[in-house]
């Protein structure tokens, strides 16, 4: 949590709740907690590793971290 009146710490997660909202919540509505909390693990799953991001020379967030890396 930021202190009182400063939004910027977070932005970057409310960009990421805007977006499984937006990709995985509206289009596929779960009908229970177990089949929302799987959804959410997948969805991680495919936007740390599968999702490219244009940001990112078109890479997925771990492809272009492990070719900075390397």
């Amino acid at each position: 949590m930021s202190r009182k009146g400063n939004c910027f710490d977070n932005a970057a997660i409310e960009s990421f709740f805007g977006t499984l909202k937006a990709e995985y919540f509206y289009l596929a509505a779960p009908k229970n907690i177990d089949e929302l909390e799987a959804g959410v693990h997948d969805y991680v799953h495919y936007y740390n590793h599968e999702r490219i991001k244009l940001k990112l020379k078109g890479l997925s967030p771990v492809e272009y971290r492990l070719r900075n890396a390397a």
